[in-house]
């Protein structure tokens, strides 16, 4: 073939397919712009009518993904691209891969029991039976998002929190913060329990319903340990949980009760 058959052919060729492709290059932009357009709106349509915010990302999110998938075909329709061949290739692929992330598999289908279960949500602070303590930020399909108290980002698969024990701490809305103070067998208990009570009172975060109380927990080897129970919103328990710590000990100062722990006494024979 002459240098003249092959340049009848290159212009053969982008006479045939020129067309086809700035219309497929404006497809692309257009239905790019179109997607976007029609997820921010079901963003903002899911959130005026206060669909939660774990499942909001989600729907969206998988809604955008379809949508994309469809246009991608779509565009190759119009090349003359048979989309029928392609889907069974895009089918066998999907298979293929799937087969190969099992685990991944099972990561999404936790992700999903989750978001249709719902023992926890956005903003929760929970523990995972593995010990992971932390308030959840976010739900994806593979993984929970966990923030702790230091700042810390704790990504633990879905898998591994359906498989262990979930205990959500503030999913009730009020939560009982567990506190424990040891006394000297040789203070009073009556005394002590008064000033627990007190600190209780003047903790700008702890509700009067339920009431708190103090009780003697146990006996133990060098103190008598008293255990309360104050109520807070569950958004306050660390403000809660570490005024009391503070303040309580400051008062048993002031007011003489001391707060024991384990000493040694060491007995030296001279005769040895």
């Amino acid at each position: 073939m002459n240098f003249e058959g092959i340049l009848e052919s290159v212009q053969g060729f982008i006479a045939q397919y020129a067309l086809s492709a700035i219309g497929a290059i404006f497809t692309l932009i257009i239905g790019f712009w179109i997607i976007g357009r029609i997820t921010s709106i079901m963003t903002k349509t899911l959130t005026s009518r206060g669909v939660d915010e774990t499942i909001r990302p989600f729907l969206v999110s998988l809604v955008s993904v379809g949508l994309k998938v469809l246009l991608l075909l779509s565009v190759a329709s119009m090349f003359g691209i048979e989309t029928t061949s392609f889907v069974a290739i895009f089918g066998a692929l999907a298979f293929a891969v799937g087969m190969a992330l099992q685990g991944s598999l099972g990561h999404f289908a936790s992700g999903v029991l989750l978001l249709v279960f719902k023992p926890y949500r956005v903003g929760d602070l929970i523990t995972i039976g593995g010990g992971e303590t932390g308030t959840v930020e976010g739900i994806q399909i593979f993984n929970t998002v966990l923030e702790t108290l230091d700042n810390k980002r704790i990504i633990v698969p879905n898998g591994v929190v359906t498989s262990n024990i979930i205990t959500n701490i503030s999913g009730q809305g009020v939560i009982g913060v567990e506190l424990t103070f040891g006394i000297g067998y040789n203070d009073s208990i009556d005394k002590a329990r008064e000033i627990i009570l007190r600190v209780g009172k003047e903790c700008p975060h702890v509700i009067e319903d339920p009431a708190q109380a103090v009780v003697v927990a146990s006996l133990g080897d060098s103190s008598v340990n008293l255990a309360t129970r104050p109520f807070c919103n569950s958004e306050d328990y660390w403000d809660t949980f570490f005024y009391m710590q503070e303040h309580v000990k400051k008062a048993f100062d002031a007011e003489g009760v001391s707060i024991p722990f384990p000493q040694m006494d060491v007995h030296v024979d001279k005769n040895a």
